[in-house]
């Protein structure tokens, strides 16, 4: 493979915060932003998978969402009450999923790029999908991946994946890497044998890179008080793709299939054996669905 242009690691002022990304590829190529889902960094966009994108003639850019990795963190703001805001309890937050949208587009502003290819994983997903009903002229193709539309009527994570979210955060390096490991188990899946070696690896790169839990609880609460987006996508005319696993216990495959059936003509793909995780053997189809989709 030859050589894809990098940009290192940089930052951007996005309004009053700071997002930390990077890119693959050339400028000149049509651009595709990655977002990434509930706490996890950039680098969980693994490089050679951008690099993959980067050499069929696109210009990749993936980011921090706020409150995560290198971008500004929202710590003056406190930590919300999870359980409540599960349970349907008012609570304060610092911030919404609309919010975070509105970072992925002063993000283009910064590049000076118009509109973007936009693929959301979970709940970058759901942040993607937010970007194309407030901002349509932004997003040139979507794709939504285990993701959802937030109507309240679909099913539940499993009470394992739930347990996933509602572990309390730990307090060093040996027992997060552990900690994300038996996470991965519980969001995998069955069919496909689970890369433990790789899990261990990004977890190791992330907690060094900047462990910070408690902006997972805010982007979490972000998650919770937003509305449904399930009437909102309707008025969606963007070009749409949904890929989703047909074992996902964490977002369950109804959340896809509402996301598809939402969107006018938005296309479908269910993986079987999928769950809420990448697996190796199932990354070229994604890979190819997405370079398909957005080659429109």
């Amino acid at each position: 493979m030859k050589e894809i242009p990098y940009s290192g690691e940089k930052t951007a002022k996005v309004g009053d915060i700071e997002i930390a990304y990077d890119t693959f590829g050339n400028p000149s190529s049509p651009p595709m932003l990655l977002v990434m889902g509930l706490g996890a960094q950039m680098i969980q966009w693994d490089d050679a998978f951008c690099k993959m994108i980067a050499g069929q003639g696109r210009w990749v850019i993936r980011f921090d969402n706020r409150d995560v990795g290198l971008s500004s963190k929202f710590d003056d703001a406190g930590v919300p009450d999870v359980r409540s805001l599960i349970q349907g309890k008012i609570g304060d937050v610092p911030y919404t999923l609309k919010d975070m949208a509105g970072d992925a587009v002063g993000l283009l502003d910064v590049l000076g790029i118009e509109a973007a290819d936009v693929v959301g994983v979970s709940m970058g997903g759901m942040i993607a999908q937010t970007m194309a009903i407030h901002y349509p002229n932004r997003v040139r193709t979507l794709t939504s991946i285990m993701s959802t539309t937030g109507n309240p009527t679909l099913p539940q994570p499993t009470p394992e994946a739930m347990s996933v979210l509602l572990t309390p955060p730990v307090s060093n390096r040996i027992d997060y890497v552990n900690g994300s490991l038996e996470s991965a188990k519980v969001l995998h899946g069955s069919k496909f044998p689970l890369n433990e070696e790789y899990v261990r690896n990004y977890s190791e790169r992330s907690y060094d890179r900047c462990y910070h839990p408690q902006g997972f609880a805010r982007q979490l609460g972000a998650i919770l008080v937003s509305e449904s987006r399930h009437e909102a996508l309707r008025n969606v005319t963007i070009p749409t793709l949904v890929i989703h696993g047909d074992v996902d216990p964490l977002v369950p495959v109804e959340g896809g299939k509402d996301t598809a059936k939402s969107i006018p003509e938005a296309k479908l793909q269910i993986i079987e054996g999928m769950g809420h995780s990448f697996p190796t053997e199932v990354v070229p189809q994604i890979l190819q669905a997405i370079l398909q989709h957005t080659a429109q």
